[in-house]
């Protein structure tokens, strides 16, 4: 530290007594200065984001004076394949937001836009859909040059959507490189947390066909697992009984997401005039998730060898915490399958560098963050932005984005 402080600037020699305070003031200040810098680039290290290695090296400027100068590791590439919501509370905008917020820099996001809404936060007025040449040009454009390490895919509205993202994704797995894939997150946008429905029969049918096969992770809600499945899903069992018939489309994982409780009937929510308040009387009092895996997920990140990673040794387990009395969850969905993209690509960032670096496996925070884990710190960002919701416009708020989570009340039990 001291070499920084310039030479020709005595530390003490020859100070006059008047002079002492303002010396004294120059070497703190230049001190803090140093201190600070380096700090604020090692705190990412030292907390969730360990991954995003930053270097510090010292260079001589033209004057001979030594700087600080910070080497970045390149970000993970992480793609949102959605629509775009211009109130900004749901869509590629949330999705964006997740990506980086969550990461604290160390994953850059990229979009693809399915479709342009007019929105805000009461509701949708006008959508456009670009041609699928469009979405075709992205998609290529994007992969020539800032390939992904995840992938998440939103609202497909029409069967020609599905079909073309899904055959995009086929071709991808089918050309990886370095002999890995992306991970493939999708968030099968067909019915809103109200209970509406959002797209036709093709666009359902395709998406299984085309979509599902390619898909690592499906995440649907309560009643999008119901329209999949074709019957309402009123217990526990019936929701793991669903789980296993939905990973049988294709999926080598699915989430059904259970904010909303088991005796909350289609279309209780919202019926009524929004009166700015934030109780919704739909609630048992907790937020259920069920995350089913294959095998090959479920086997993932062993930590004793031939021992089940999950402590009761199954495929299936049941993500639980304390539900948040709220209206104020615009946007909840898409935040959720973004998190758990970004988060699964900082673990895979963190493996990739272990692994090239002629270490094995890492073993540690990051490096041991496979899907169930990425699942568990999507769903504690969601909580926390849920926490955080407030009323924007007239309607409901949107989700709160608010950095890696960082507290026990928002993390499952």
């Amino acid at each position: 530290i001291f070499e920084h402080i310039p030479k020709r600037t005595p530390i003490m020699a020859n100070v006059e007594p008047q002079q002492l305070s303002s010396r004294i003031i120059a070497i703190v200040t230049s001190l803090l200065s140093i201190l600070l810098s380096a700090s604020s680039f090692s705190a990412v290290s030292s907390s969730s984001t360990a991954s995003f290695h930053q270097p510090i090296k010292f260079v001589q400027d033209e004057l001979g004076q030594k700087n600080i100068m910070v080497t970045c590791k390149a970000p993970s590439i992480v793609y949102t394949i959605a629509g775009s919501d211009s109130g900004g509370g749901a869509g590629i905008q949330t999705d964006l937001k997740a990506i980086h917020t969550l990461s604290s820099g160390s994953c850059h996001g990229c979009s693809a836009i399915t479709c342009l809404t007019a929105q805000n936060s009461m509701g949708v007025t006008k959508v456009h859909s670009p041609g699928i040449e469009f979405l075709r040009e992205q998609l290529t454009c994007l992969e020539g040059d800032l390939y992904p390490s995840a992938i998440k895919v939103g609202m497909l509205g029409t069967g020609e959507l599905a079909e073309e993202v899904g055959d995009w994704l086929r071709r991808l797995k089918e050309t990886s490189r370095g002999g890995k894939n992306p991970l493939v997150v999708v968030d099968p946008v067909m019915i809103s947390t109200s209970g509406h429905k959002l797209i036709d029969d093709d666009a359902k049918a395709k998406m299984i066909q085309k979509v599902f096969p390619n898909t690592d992770l499906v995440t649907p809600n309560k009643f999008e697992a119901e329209e999949l499945l074709g019957r309402r899903l009123l217990t526990p069992d019936d929701i793991e009984t669903g789980a296993r018939e939905i990973l049988r489309m294709g999926p080598k994982a699915v989430l059904i997401k259970g904010g909303h409780s088991f005796v909350e009937e289609q279309g209780k929510v919202g019926d009524g005039d929004f009166d700015g308040g934030n109780h919704v009387d739909v609630s048992e009092g907790f937020a259920q998730d069920y995350l089913l895996m294959s095998r090959e997920f479920a086997e993932e990140g062993k930590p004793v060898k031939d021992r089940p990673r999950l402590c009761d040794g199954s495929r299936g387990v049941w993500i639980c915490n304390d539900r948040y009395e709220t209206i104020h969850t615009h946007g909840t969905g898409c935040t959720l399958s973004s998190a758990i993209a970004t988060a699964w690509s900082m673990g895979q960032s963190e493996r990739d560098d272990f692994s090239s670096g002629g270490k094995g496996e890492k073993v540690g925070a990051l490096g041991s963050m496979y899907l169930v884990d990425a699942c568990c710190i999507a769903k504690a960002y969601v909580n926390a932005g849920i926490a955080r919701g407030v009323q924007l416009g007239k309607g409901p708020g949107p989700v709160v984005h608010t950095g890696f989570p960082s507290s026990h009340q928002h993390f499952p039990t």
